[in-house]
Order: structure tokens, then sequence, then C-alpha cells
């Protein structure tokens, strides 16, 4: 056999608390991975999967942590734990490169992302900035963005979720690198268009022979894309093998815990209810060029004459591919922008002022890094629409239904009331957001993509949690998700959209059973294969 192209050996990582204490993120793992295979790394939110790629990296703070003596990093032989600073720098983005989990929160805001491509063509060659523009056209088109050429002058903010995943996919792969890590890299992408980058992925790999590690929560996806898979829980790497043993003959409890709550699916029945929520021929255009005087010389329409209603007790499930739509639908639902139309709310919302309006209507967004202020403490993020809405509490009272709420999305408040959002990852964030959201006790909750940076056990708990909620108080959700899934799990009623509109609306029964429309049987058949 081939020598590994990298070699992790006995990695332990251990946080130094503000306390003092230490708090081991990961212990004593070992793997390898040889050019031209995937490897997958699983494992729940927290369990050191994103520790142990920024590691890979030397991206850790070395003042917040310890590593032990018998650390081990090689790559093509070459010892990297003992790397200056200046030498990770020609490693990264050029050897070893990574597609991080929210695009978001790596790209810069303000500088066109044709620019930021460039910058990391120009960072390891020689070229000119007129090649490196060349080459970031080309590789824009590679993955899979139409109208190269405008959206190489766009700014991050102008993208969708998935359009500014696979710009960082782009920057990812724009050196040719032997080592590609991809951090959660189709968790914002829509269901076609995530085959469609794992598709590309794969090809890269096989015409440079790139070793890709691929951490997922989503086993669907390593199902389809990894050679070799490992299960990490709590920095510990529980059972590692072949993606068909870990698939049809896991050993480890936790490796089947974590592929019993994949199987799981199920409809949900059908009741009468009533409106809480009527949206009327909802219009959104956006302008893409303007003359000199300010007038709109092109525009698209990113919803286009859309109509559906909330009912309560019920979810509508909104699904379609990234750019469809469904989260500028839904900030229309919540009065986050512009639109034209009309939006109807039955008396039991009560919204006779605005600050009603706020309180009954609530948002989990889909990045919680950057919809969780990063200055307050999480007693204080999920505290202050409490306080707000709930002004007769007293400070005793508010922190009580803090630690309430906190507790009921698998959170343990007492650990983490004085922690900071950086302090966690991906998915413990996301159920912050959520708890934050929940806190105020909505009467309708818009859910962009609340369970896409999650496993696939804490996926489940969520949507468990949701559904008792729902049946407790009757709140009406909209469920915006690429992921059919979680969708049909979830979901009364399904809404599917193309292009600003929607092209098939029914019950959950009837859109996974009997589609209409081809787009729809398209997007269930790559969501379920």
């Amino acid at each position: 056999m081939t020598e590994p192209v990298l070699e992790v050996k006995n990695l332990n990582v251990r946080f130094i608390r503000e306390d003092g204490g230490l708090f081991s993120a990961v212990y004593n793992s070992s793997f390898e991975i040889y050019g031209g295979e995937v490897l997958a790394i699983v494992g729940e939110s927290g369990s050191g999967k994103s520790v142990t790629a920024l590691s890979l990296l030397g991206l850790i703070d070395a003042k917040k942590i310890l590593f032990q003596s018998t650390n081990s990093i090689l790559f093509k032989g070459r010892e990297l734990t003992a790397l200056e600073e200046s030498e990770w720098e020609q490693l990264r983005g050029n050897e070893i490169s990574m597609i991080f989990q929210e695009p978001m929160s790596s790209l810069n805001p303000l500088i066109k992302v044709g620019e930021q491509i460039a910058e990391v063509i120009r960072e390891h060659r020689q070229v000119s900035p007129l090649k490196a523009k060349a080459r970031a056209r080309y590789l824009l088109r590679l993955v899979g963005i139409e109208d190269a050429n405008e959206r190489l002058n766009a700014y991050p903010f102008e993208l969708s979720g998935g359009q500014r995943q696979r710009v960082m996919i782009a920057m990812a792969v724009a050196n040719n690198p032997k080592v590609l890590i991809a951090d959660e890299p189709t968790t914002a992408l829509d269901v076609t268009v995530q085959k469609q980058i794992l598709e590309l992925i794969l090809k890269l790999k096989n015409k440079l022979n790139m070793a890709v590690i691929f951490i997922s929560h989503d086993l669907n996806v390593v199902r389809k894309i990894a050679n070799r898979v490992i299960v990490m829980r709590q920095g510990v790497i529980v059972e590692q093998g072949s993606v068909g043993n870990i698939f049809h003959a896991a050993e480890h409890p936790y490796t089947k815990e974590l592929l019993m709550a994949f199987r799981q699916s199920s409809f949900q029945e059908n009741f009468v209810s009533h409106k809480l929520m009527e949206a009327r021929h909802i219009s959104v255009r956006f302008a893409l060029k303007k003359n000199l005087f300010g007038k709109v010389n092109k525009e698209i329409k990113a919803v286009d004459d859309v109509s559906l209603t909330l009912y309560a007790g019920k979810t509508l499930g909104l699904v379609g591919e990234s750019g469809s739509g469904k989260t500028t639908l839904g900030m229309c639902l919540a009065d986050l922008i512009s639109y034209q139309g009309e939006i109807l709310l039955s008396k039991s919302v009560h919204v006779a002022r605005e600050k009603d309006f706020r309180k009954n209507v609530q948002v989990v967004f889909q990045d919680p890094y950057n919809s969780l202020n990063p200055r307050l403490k999480i007693r204080d993020i999920v505290g202050e629409g409490i306080k707000v809405h709930f002004p007769q509490l007293s400070n005793g009272d508010v922190e009580a239904k803090v630690k309430q709420v906190l507790a009921a999305v698998g959170m343990s408040a007492h650990e983490i009331l004085d922690l900071y959002p950086h302090e966690f990852s991906g998915g413990q964030r996301q159920r912050i957001a959520i708890a934050r959201a929940l806190a105020v006790e909505p009467k309708i909750m818009i859910l962009d993509e609340p369970t896409s940076a999650l496993d696939v056990t804490v996926q489940a708990e969520i949507i468990k949690l949701l559904k008792q909620i729902q049946k407790k108080t009757g709140i009406a959700y909209l469920f915006i998700s690429h992921d059919m899934r979680a969708v049909r799990s979830i979901s009364h009623e399904v809404a599917v959209m193309k292009q600003g509109k929607i092209v098939e609306y029914g019950s959950a029964t009837q859109i996974f059973s009997t589609p209409q429309q081809l787009y729809t049987r398209e997007l269930i058949k790559a969501a379920m294969e």
C-alpha cells in the first residue's frame, strides 16, 4: 500500500477554561488518509470533529489550548506540529485547504467574491491580476454558479446561502490542494445542488488524486461520498472502518444509535385547524443593475406572486433549490424585508403594535453564528427577548425561564450561561438560536434551515422537541429546508419553490407519495436515493 498523504497519531487537544480548568476536546485520536480517498468524520455537535480539522491546519489559538508531546501530524512525511506560523501560512490554502462550515462568517462582507477568490490564488501563485480573475471566473463556473461574470462582482450578502457555500468551495480548490478538509460543505445546499457539489468534489478528488476529509452530520451524504468513516463522540474516536462496515455492520452502540436516528422518519397526521397567517400574492424584486440616475436596468424576481397559509398547530415545509426564494419568502412573512402583496393575521395573534408582531412571529436564522450577538453571554442572548416582552418578570424569574428553555433544547444551562457564542460548535449555536426564539412564546415561527448544522441524533431530538412544543402550544411553523427527510418528518403540508414561484403545494403525504411535478420528483429522488 502507498504511504498515507496525512497521518495523525495520538492527537490530544485540551482547552484551558477561564477558571483555569481543562476541557478535553480531542483525546488520543489516530487516523490516516490516502491520496484519492474520502475519509468522513461523523458525530454529534461538540464531539471534536471540527477541532480535529482545525488542528490539522494549525488554526487553533495556541494560547487557549494544551497539546500533549505525543501529538504527531505528518503531511507527506513532514511533521506539522513543529511548524512556525509563516510555514503554516505557506501550507494553508495551497497544499492543505479547508471549506468552512459557515460561509457568511468566513467571507469578507466588504470585498467582492471574485477578488476574494483571486486573492487566494495570488497568495500562492505568481500570476497577474488578470489571470487570477480569469481563474476565479472559471472556478465559479466549475462549482455551478450561473452568470459567473456578474457574480465575480457580487458581495457575499448578495448571494444565497448555497451560493456562498459554493464560493467557499471555489476558494478551497483554487490551488489544487493535496488534502481538502470539508467541514459540513453541503449544509446550506438543497438536495439537487448538494448532489452536484458531491459529484464535483469526487471529480476533483479523482483528477488531482486529492485526499478529502469530509466532516458531516448528514449520514445520507456520508454514505454516498465516503470510502472510510470515523465516528467521534466526546472527543474520542469510538469506531472507524469502511463505509460498508459502518453502515451495515456497526459494532459500537453510539454508531448504532446514529444509524437508527438516520433511518427514522414519519409523515404527520392531518387535522382541521384555524388560520394564523395568510400571505396573498407576495412578490419581491431585487435590483441587479442601475444606471447613473439610479434607475433599475435589470432586476430579479426573488419571489413571484406567492400565496400560502399557516395554520395553528401545523407545519408548512418549504423546499426548493438554493436561490429559489425560500428564505426571501420567509423574511417577508417575518416583515423583515419589503414586499408587494398582503399578509393577513388572525385576531388570535394579537398584533396591535409592532412589538406584538415581533413577539408573536419569531425567526430562527440559517446561520446562527451571525444571528447571535458575539458580545453577549448566552444568559443575555436568550434572556433579552424575555425582558422586553415579559417586563413583569423579576431578574430571577427571567433567569429561571432562560434555564428552562435551554434545557428544552438539550443545553446544560449552568455550564453555558456565562459563555459567548464563539465558544460553541455550530450545532450548539443553532440550539441556542432556537431557544432564543422559543423563549418569548411566539404563535408563529419561521424556521430557516433550523437543523442544517445538527447531527442526525440531535436533529431528531430538535424535531421531536418542535413537535412537542407545537402540540402543547398550537404554534405554527414555516419549516424552510433543503433536507427532504427533515421536512417529511415534521411537515403537515409542503410547498415546493422554483425560481421564485410555488410549483407544487399539498399535504406531506401527497407530495412525498405522489408528487405531480418532475422538479418535485427530482428533489425527492436526490434526497432519498
